[in-house]
């Protein structure tokens, strides 16, 4: 059953049945880290978890975290890290920019980093050096976006910033909720789960509280200083997927979210003035490696031509698969490199000895593939690729037959995706009205909150949990510290 979100006058609350300094809508990653920061604060905190436990999206993630400058982990492992080489990578690789925002979160990256391992959060002094999507040990660093590729390389000195938190397989990410979890319950934060939080409660201009359904009672509960929205991404709203984000709204892409993504937090920061940015951006991928010498192979659409640097980052060169014609593209590799990729999210056409029957077969303009061979061909002998500007360890030439294609067409290959949209804020996780104005008493962060993750083609992975652990702690803490009753 769909929920209403909205706001009610303060006098129609005749007693709160709760009351807290500061109350988080959500218990993921984004929220636990405003809990905590705004318990150290010496702030009485309320959490609502609105499932049966605390976790979010985060606890099922491979846990991941985008941080750099110059971490304990970087050093250890011999990574030479600036800051100002991730801030000039994240500015050109963030479609709108928010230059403030982006230089705050490299600054503080090394010391948010350190506040993480403070709270138990374990990473390994190690390097996971293939080109990957998600490395199945407990290795923690790793190449996690476009910083290697052209053109980020050209202006910025490349660095692995993904920071995997330690544990084997894709259990980081519920390990970082178990630590986290444990710090705000030492810190005496309340939280209750089972509860929906469906209403803002306004007081003139001001955000004091909220209304929430627990155990199929309703509830509410006054916050004296702020109101923490950390309620996850909307990609299990498919209506709001449909007006707002079309990229995900095509059915052939599996939406990935947790069980109550449907968007609470944007829709209530809208029903309070707020408004929402970027709410058509969306993490799309169908990863065609590891293993990472497919990338040796070249990306190409049904009229036989490239458009892409295969190096790319996965949601890079996914994206862009589905923006071909017809949404029709396939990876051609030969026999001296070819694997079957290992999430096998596409399948193998076939495999032809002669590379004019494979263009015929994938009903390919007569000449073209071959010519896009030749020419790929001449000049990966060289180290070059003048067209796309593919690295130079990912050339070489495509001339030991078979050549085999494997199928990136949307409706073919597996395609998930996520939106990135939310609500705009500013540097200390204020929600903002359209005139920039701040909603008194309102925050918002993690999936809920629009920061540096705006979409997939600028997206590296970490970044979802890097920028809402980081801005939801900024939440907490000015949350604690804002005058209240």
């Amino acid at each position: 059953m769909s929920t209403e979100y909205g706001v009610v006058d303060a006098r129609e609350i005749q007693r709160f049945d709760e009351e807290a300094d500061v109350v988080v809508v959500g218990f993921g990653s984004a929220g636990a880290c405003a809990a905590i920061e705004a318990a150290e604060a010496g702030a009485e905190v309320l959490a609502l978890e609105r499932a049966s436990g605390p976790g979010g999206l985060t606890a099922s993630a491979a846990g991941h975290i985008y941080m750099g400058g110059g971490t304990r982990v970087q050093k250890a492992v011999g990574v030479e890290d600036d800051v100002e080489d991730m801030f000039t990578y994240l500015l050109a690789n963030t479609p709108e920019p928010d230059e403030a925002k982006i230089r705050l979160y490299c600054d503080e990256s090394v010391s948010h980093f350190d506040w993480l391992v403070d709270h138990g959060v374990p990473f390994e002094d190690s390097w996971h050096r293939e080109k990957n999507v998600v490395q199945m040990t407990a290795e923690c660093l790793i190449e996690s976006g476009n910083e290697a590729a052209w053109p980020f390389n050209q202006d910025a000195k490349p660095a692995p910033r993904g920071h995997k938190v330690a544990m084997e397989g894709e259990a980081g990410g519920a390990k970082l909720i178990e630590e986290l979890v444990a710090c705000a319950e030492k810190e005496g934060v309340r939280i209750q789960c089972d509860a929906r939080v469906e209403r803002l409660v306004t007081e003139g201009d001001r955000i004091v509280g909220v209304v929430y359904q627990q155990d199929g009672k309703p509830k509410s509960a006054r916050a004296r200083k702020g109101v923490v929205l950390a309620a996850g991404q909307f990609g299990m709203n498919q209506a709001l997927i449909d007006a707002r984000c079309p990229r995900l709204a095509d059915p052939r892409v599996e939406k990935q979210g947790s069980t109550f993504d449907d968007g609470a937090g944007h829709q209530l920061g809208e029903a309070a003035g707020g408004v929402c940015d970027h709410m058509d951006g969306a993490l799309l991928t169908s990863p065609f490696y590891p293993p990472e010498q497919l990338i040796y192979g070249i990306l190409v659409n049904k009229e036989g031509r490239r458009f892409i640097n295969e190096d790319s980052y996965h949601s890079k060169t996914s994206i862009s698969c589905t923006e071909q014609p017809d949404g029709v593209a396939y990876l051609i590799a030969d026999d001296s490199f070819f694997a079957r990729p290992l999430f096998q999210w596409q399948e193998l056409v076939d495999a032809w000895d002669d590379v004019a029957d494979m263009e015929r077969d994938l009903g390919m303009p007569e000449g073209a593939l071959q010519q896009t061979l030749a020419d790929y061909n001449e000049h990966a002998a060289k180290g070059e690729d003048p067209a796309f500007h593919k690295t130079a360890k990912w050339l070489k030439p495509l001339s030991t037959p078979p050549w085999a294609a494997l199928d990136m067409s949307l409706g073919k290959a597996h395609y998930v995706g996520f939106p990135l949209g939310g609500l705009r804020v500013d540097l200390d996780a204020r929600v903002l009205r359209r005139d920039g104005s701040v909603i008194d008493g309102l925050y918002a962060a993690g999936g809920c909150a629009s920061n540096i993750a705006q979409d997939g083609l600028g997206y590296s992975s970490g970044t979802c949990i890097g920028e809402g652990t980081f801005f939801g702690r900024r939440a907490g803490r000015h949350a604690a510290a804002r005058a209240g009753d």
